[in-house]
């Protein structure tokens, strides 16, 4: 995983948080279990589906397009299946609430340069 301080989240081109990327399939099944919390957000790259078997915390997830559109976002409380979204490519993560203060809505684009 990157550190958080490599690379930033940006909501229709703001710097709103420090980002994770889960770039590897261990890294992307680790996801967020085992942690009290987090710091930013995680970004869990060629994800359709998420879970929060085992996590600690309810999280908000955004499920973004290729081309960095939000399809979809929702907060998920521990021990849930998420939907299924055929068109998403990515998934970001945060700690529940996060989203609405970064504005990270459907229809916004996201973008993680770096």
């Amino acid at each position: 995983m990157t550190s958080p301080s490599d690379t930033r989240l940006l909501v229709d081109g703001r710097d709103v948080a420090p980002l994770e990327v889960a770039a590897t399939h261990r890294a992307r099944s680790r996801g967020l279990l085992g942690r009290d919390g987090i710091d930013g957000a995680l970004l869990l790259p060629k994800a359709r589906q998420v879970h929060t078997f085992r996590m600690r915390f309810p999280i908000d997830v955004a499920h973004v397009a290729g081309d960095g559109t939000v399809l979809a976002v929702t907060t998920m409380p521990p021990g849930r299946l998420g939907a299924w979204r055929p068109r998403s490519r990515a998934v970001v993560e945060a700690e529940a609430g996060a989203f609405a203060g970064w504005g990270l809505t459907p229809g916004v684009r996201v973008e993680w340069p770096g």
